[in-house]
Protein backbone atom coordinates (compact mmCIF):
# COMPACT_ATOMS: atom_id res chain seq x y z
CA UNK A 1 0.00 0.00 0.00
CA UNK A 2 2.79 2.42 0.92
CA UNK A 3 4.56 1.74 -2.37
CA UNK A 4 1.33 2.44 -4.29
CA UNK A 5 0.89 5.81 -2.57
CA UNK A 6 4.57 6.64 -3.13
CA UNK A 7 4.24 5.82 -6.83
CA UNK A 8 1.34 8.27 -7.05
CA UNK A 9 2.92 11.18 -5.20
CA UNK A 10 6.60 10.78 -6.15
CA UNK A 11 6.25 12.08 -9.75
CA UNK A 12 4.14 15.00 -8.50
CA UNK A 13 6.74 15.99 -5.92
CA UNK A 14 9.67 15.54 -8.32
CA UNK A 15 8.13 17.80 -10.98
CA UNK A 16 7.27 20.46 -8.39
CA UNK A 17 10.82 20.28 -6.96
CA UNK A 18 12.24 20.70 -10.47
CA UNK A 19 10.22 23.89 -10.77
CA UNK A 20 11.47 25.14 -7.41
CA UNK A 21 15.07 24.36 -8.39
CA UNK A 22 14.58 26.23 -11.65
CA UNK A 23 13.32 29.26 -9.73
CA UNK A 24 16.21 28.94 -7.27
CA UNK A 25 18.70 29.09 -10.15
CA UNK A 26 17.32 32.56 -11.03
CA UNK A 27 16.83 31.43 -14.63
CA UNK A 28 13.89 33.23 -16.20
CA UNK A 29 10.63 31.28 -16.21
CA UNK A 30 7.66 33.00 -17.82
CA UNK A 31 4.84 31.62 -15.67
CA UNK A 32 2.25 33.83 -17.35
CA UNK A 33 3.16 32.51 -20.79
CA UNK A 34 3.25 28.89 -19.59
CA UNK A 35 -0.12 29.30 -17.86
CA UNK A 36 -1.68 30.70 -21.03
CA UNK A 37 -0.09 27.93 -23.09
CA UNK A 38 -1.47 25.26 -20.78
CA UNK A 39 -4.93 26.79 -20.46
CA UNK A 40 -5.46 27.68 -24.11
CA UNK A 41 -3.66 24.81 -25.88
CA UNK A 42 -2.42 22.10 -23.54
CA UNK A 43 -5.52 21.56 -21.39
CA UNK A 44 -8.00 21.48 -24.32
CA UNK A 45 -5.79 18.96 -26.14
CA UNK A 46 -5.37 16.87 -22.98
CA UNK A 47 -9.12 16.84 -22.50
CA UNK A 48 -9.77 15.76 -26.08
CA UNK A 49 -7.00 13.17 -26.10
CA UNK A 50 -8.30 11.51 -22.93
CA UNK A 51 -12.05 11.86 -23.34
CA UNK A 52 -11.90 11.03 -27.03
CA UNK A 53 -10.31 7.62 -26.37
CA UNK A 54 -11.20 6.34 -22.91
CA UNK A 55 -14.30 4.22 -22.46
CA UNK A 56 -16.41 5.99 -19.86
CA UNK A 57 -20.07 5.99 -18.97
CA UNK A 58 -21.54 9.38 -19.99
CA UNK A 59 -23.82 9.28 -16.95
CA UNK A 60 -20.86 8.84 -14.57
CA UNK A 61 -19.01 11.66 -16.34
CA UNK A 62 -22.02 13.99 -15.99
CA UNK A 63 -22.49 12.93 -12.37
CA UNK A 64 -18.89 13.85 -11.56
CA UNK A 65 -19.32 17.25 -13.21
CA UNK A 66 -22.52 17.83 -11.24
CA UNK A 67 -20.76 16.80 -8.04
CA UNK A 68 -18.18 19.52 -8.72
CA UNK A 69 -20.94 22.12 -8.90
CA UNK A 70 -22.48 20.86 -5.66
CA UNK A 71 -19.15 20.84 -3.78
CA UNK A 72 -18.36 24.36 -4.98
CA UNK A 73 -21.74 25.63 -3.81
CA UNK A 74 -21.21 24.07 -0.37
CA UNK A 75 -17.79 25.71 -0.06
CA UNK A 76 -19.46 29.11 -0.31
CA UNK A 77 -20.53 28.62 3.32
CA UNK A 78 -17.06 28.47 4.96
CA UNK A 79 -15.77 30.91 2.32
CA UNK A 80 -18.20 33.55 3.56
CA UNK A 81 -18.54 32.67 7.25
CA UNK A 82 -14.86 32.23 8.22
CA UNK A 83 -13.55 35.56 6.84
CA UNK A 84 -16.41 37.38 8.56
CA UNK A 85 -15.63 35.66 11.87
CA UNK A 86 -11.95 36.63 11.53
CA UNK A 87 -12.71 40.17 10.39
CA UNK A 88 -11.34 39.70 6.87
CA UNK A 89 -12.64 40.78 3.48
CA UNK A 90 -14.86 38.02 2.07
CA UNK A 91 -14.10 38.92 -1.56
CA UNK A 92 -10.38 38.49 -0.93
CA UNK A 93 -10.69 35.01 0.57
CA UNK A 94 -13.80 33.45 -0.99
CA UNK A 95 -12.09 32.45 -4.30
CA UNK A 96 -9.56 30.38 -2.33
CA UNK A 97 -12.40 28.24 -0.99
CA UNK A 98 -14.24 27.93 -4.29
CA UNK A 99 -11.32 27.21 -6.61
CA UNK A 100 -8.85 24.56 -5.41
CA UNK A 101 -5.86 23.35 -7.41
CA UNK A 102 -7.71 20.66 -9.37
CA UNK A 103 -5.44 21.22 -12.39
CA UNK A 104 -1.77 21.37 -11.40
CA UNK A 105 -2.17 18.81 -8.61
CA UNK A 106 -5.58 17.18 -9.01
CA UNK A 107 -5.16 15.88 -12.56
CA UNK A 108 -1.79 14.14 -12.06
CA UNK A 109 -2.81 12.62 -8.72
CA UNK A 110 -6.02 11.18 -10.19
CA UNK A 111 -4.16 9.93 -13.27
CA UNK A 112 -1.43 8.21 -11.27
CA UNK A 113 -3.87 6.79 -8.72
CA UNK A 114 -6.66 5.59 -11.02
CA UNK A 115 -5.31 5.62 -14.57
CA UNK A 116 -7.06 6.95 -17.64
CA UNK A 117 -10.52 6.59 -16.08
CA UNK A 118 -9.43 8.63 -13.08
CA UNK A 119 -7.97 11.31 -15.33
CA UNK A 120 -11.13 11.44 -17.47
CA UNK A 121 -13.34 11.98 -14.42
CA UNK A 122 -10.86 14.45 -12.93
CA UNK A 123 -11.12 16.38 -16.18
CA UNK A 124 -14.91 16.51 -15.74
CA UNK A 125 -14.33 18.19 -12.36
CA UNK A 126 -11.61 20.41 -13.81
CA UNK A 127 -13.67 21.57 -16.77
CA UNK A 128 -16.58 22.69 -14.58
CA UNK A 129 -14.28 24.82 -12.42
CA UNK A 130 -12.49 26.15 -15.50
CA UNK A 131 -15.78 27.47 -16.87
CA UNK A 132 -16.39 29.44 -13.68
CA UNK A 133 -12.90 30.23 -12.39
CA UNK A 134 -11.91 33.02 -14.71
CA UNK A 135 -15.10 35.08 -14.97
CA UNK A 136 -16.17 34.45 -11.35
CA UNK A 137 -12.64 34.69 -9.94
CA UNK A 138 -12.01 37.99 -11.69
CA UNK A 139 -15.35 39.47 -10.63
CA UNK A 140 -14.83 38.41 -7.00
CA UNK A 141 -11.36 39.95 -7.06
CA UNK A 142 -12.92 43.21 -8.13
CA UNK A 143 -12.16 43.34 -11.84
CA UNK A 144 -14.56 43.91 -14.70
CA UNK A 145 -12.57 42.12 -17.38
CA UNK A 146 -14.21 38.72 -17.35
CA UNK A 147 -16.05 39.62 -20.51
CA UNK A 148 -19.29 37.88 -19.54
CA UNK A 149 -20.59 35.31 -22.01
CA UNK A 150 -18.35 36.70 -24.74
CA UNK A 151 -15.30 36.21 -22.53
CA UNK A 152 -16.25 32.60 -21.81
CA UNK A 153 -16.91 31.99 -25.50
CA UNK A 154 -13.33 33.02 -26.27
CA UNK A 155 -11.89 30.28 -24.04
CA UNK A 156 -10.60 27.36 -26.18
CA UNK A 157 -11.33 24.93 -23.39
CA UNK A 158 -15.05 25.58 -23.87
CA UNK A 159 -14.89 24.15 -27.39
CA UNK A 160 -12.83 21.20 -26.17
CA UNK A 161 -15.49 20.55 -23.52
CA UNK A 162 -18.31 20.68 -26.09
CA UNK A 163 -16.50 18.34 -28.49
CA UNK A 164 -15.51 15.97 -25.68
CA UNK A 165 -19.09 15.73 -24.43
CA UNK A 166 -20.25 15.07 -28.01
CA UNK A 167 -17.70 12.26 -28.44
CA UNK A 168 -18.67 10.68 -25.13
CA UNK A 169 -22.41 10.89 -25.88
CA UNK A 170 -22.11 9.49 -29.42
CA UNK A 171 -19.25 7.04 -28.93
CA UNK A 172 -17.49 8.51 -31.97
CA UNK A 173 -13.72 8.86 -32.33
CA UNK A 174 -11.57 11.55 -33.88
CA UNK A 175 -9.50 10.65 -36.95
CA UNK A 176 -6.32 8.80 -35.96
CA UNK A 177 -4.03 11.56 -37.24
CA UNK A 178 -5.92 14.13 -35.15
CA UNK A 179 -5.85 11.87 -32.08
CA UNK A 180 -2.07 11.43 -32.34
CA UNK A 181 -1.56 15.18 -32.73
CA UNK A 182 -3.63 16.21 -29.74
CA UNK A 183 -2.13 13.36 -27.69
CA UNK A 184 1.34 14.75 -28.37
CA UNK A 185 0.35 18.33 -27.53
CA UNK A 186 -1.76 17.36 -24.51
CA UNK A 187 1.14 15.37 -23.09
CA UNK A 188 2.96 18.56 -22.16
CA UNK A 189 0.15 19.77 -19.91
CA UNK A 190 0.59 17.89 -16.65
CA UNK A 191 4.41 18.21 -16.42
CA UNK A 192 4.20 21.94 -17.19
CA UNK A 193 1.43 22.39 -14.61
CA UNK A 194 3.53 20.76 -11.89
CA UNK A 195 6.76 22.56 -12.80
CA UNK A 196 4.91 25.88 -12.83
CA UNK A 197 3.45 25.02 -9.42
CA UNK A 198 6.98 24.50 -8.07
CA UNK A 199 8.16 27.82 -9.54
CA UNK A 200 5.16 29.64 -8.07
CA UNK A 201 5.57 28.12 -4.61
CA UNK A 202 9.23 29.10 -4.53
CA UNK A 203 8.56 32.69 -5.55
CA UNK A 204 5.54 33.40 -3.34
CA UNK A 205 6.19 35.42 -0.19
CA UNK A 206 4.16 34.28 2.79
CA UNK A 207 2.90 36.52 5.59
CA UNK A 208 0.56 35.73 8.48
CA UNK A 209 1.34 32.04 8.91
CA UNK A 210 -1.14 31.54 11.76
CA UNK A 211 -4.15 32.74 9.82
CA UNK A 212 -2.92 30.92 6.71
CA UNK A 213 -2.89 27.64 8.63
CA UNK A 214 -6.48 28.14 9.80
CA UNK A 215 -7.76 28.98 6.33
CA UNK A 216 -5.79 26.13 4.76
CA UNK A 217 -7.16 23.57 7.20
CA UNK A 218 -10.71 24.68 6.46
CA UNK A 219 -10.03 24.65 2.69
CA UNK A 220 -8.70 21.07 2.71
CA UNK A 221 -10.83 19.48 5.43
CA UNK A 222 -13.93 21.47 4.51
CA UNK A 223 -13.52 20.48 0.89
CA UNK A 224 -13.18 16.83 1.88
CA UNK A 225 -16.29 17.07 4.09
CA UNK A 226 -18.24 18.68 1.24
CA UNK A 227 -17.04 15.93 -1.10
CA UNK A 228 -18.12 13.19 1.30
CA UNK A 229 -21.55 14.78 1.76
CA UNK A 230 -22.09 15.20 -1.99
CA UNK A 231 -20.93 11.70 -2.92
CA UNK A 232 -23.16 10.20 -0.23
CA UNK A 233 -26.19 12.20 -1.39
CA UNK A 234 -25.52 11.26 -5.04
CA UNK A 235 -24.80 7.59 -4.20
CA UNK A 236 -21.41 7.73 -5.92
CA UNK A 237 -18.89 4.93 -5.51
CA UNK A 238 -15.75 3.51 -7.04
CA UNK A 239 -13.39 5.70 -9.03
CA UNK A 240 -15.88 8.54 -9.47
CA UNK A 241 -16.31 8.89 -5.70
CA UNK A 242 -12.55 8.77 -5.14
CA UNK A 243 -11.92 11.42 -7.80
CA UNK A 244 -14.52 13.78 -6.32
CA UNK A 245 -13.01 13.41 -2.84
CA UNK A 246 -9.47 14.00 -4.12
CA UNK A 247 -10.41 17.03 -6.21
CA UNK A 248 -12.59 18.49 -3.44
CA UNK A 249 -9.74 18.41 -0.92
CA UNK A 250 -7.08 20.01 -3.13
CA UNK A 251 -5.18 23.10 -1.86
CA UNK A 252 -5.75 26.68 -2.99
CA UNK A 253 -5.07 27.26 -6.71
CA UNK A 254 -2.21 29.56 -7.72
CA UNK A 255 -4.53 31.49 -10.06
CA UNK A 256 -6.29 32.91 -6.98
CA UNK A 257 -3.01 34.62 -6.09
CA UNK A 258 -2.62 36.00 -9.62
CA UNK A 259 -6.09 37.53 -9.44
CA UNK A 260 -5.36 38.97 -5.99
CA UNK A 261 -2.18 40.61 -7.29
CA UNK A 262 -3.83 42.01 -10.36
CA UNK A 263 -6.75 43.55 -8.46
CA UNK A 264 -4.93 44.28 -5.17
CA UNK A 265 -7.02 41.93 -3.04
CA UNK A 266 -4.55 41.16 -0.21
CA UNK A 267 -2.08 39.23 -2.42
CA UNK A 268 0.36 38.49 0.43
CA UNK A 269 -2.40 36.83 2.45
CA UNK A 270 -3.60 34.80 -0.53
CA UNK A 271 0.01 33.76 -1.25
CA UNK A 272 0.15 32.43 2.29
CA UNK A 273 -2.94 30.31 1.64
CA UNK A 274 -1.50 28.90 -1.58
CA UNK A 275 1.83 27.91 -0.04
CA UNK A 276 0.49 26.71 3.32
CA UNK A 277 -2.39 24.69 1.88
CA UNK A 278 -0.13 23.10 -0.74
CA UNK A 279 2.39 21.91 1.82
CA UNK A 280 -0.45 20.70 4.03
CA UNK A 281 -1.80 18.69 1.10
CA UNK A 282 1.50 16.82 0.83
CA UNK A 283 0.64 15.52 4.31
CA UNK A 284 -3.11 15.05 3.88
CA UNK A 285 -2.98 13.50 0.40
CA UNK A 286 -1.10 10.32 1.41
CA UNK A 287 -3.63 9.74 4.18
CA UNK A 288 -6.53 10.28 1.78
CA UNK A 289 -5.01 7.98 -0.85
CA UNK A 290 -4.41 5.33 1.83
CA UNK A 291 -8.12 5.48 2.69
CA UNK A 292 -9.29 5.44 -0.92
CA UNK A 293 -6.87 2.90 -2.37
Amino acid sequence: MISEIASVLFPVVVCAVLGALWAHSRTHYDSDFISRLVLNIGAPCLMLSVLGQVEIDPQVFAQTALACVAVTCLMVIPGVVLPRLLGDDVRSYLPSFLFPNVGNMGLPVCLLAFGEEGLALALAFFMMLSVAHFPVGILLAGGREAGGIAGIARMPIMYAIALSVFLIATGLRLPESVEETILLIGGMTIPLMLITLGVSLYNLKVTGWGKAVVYSLVRILGGLAAGILVTEMMNMDGVSRAVVLIQSSMPVAVFNYLFAVRYKREPDAVAGLVVTSTFMSFVSMPALLYWLI
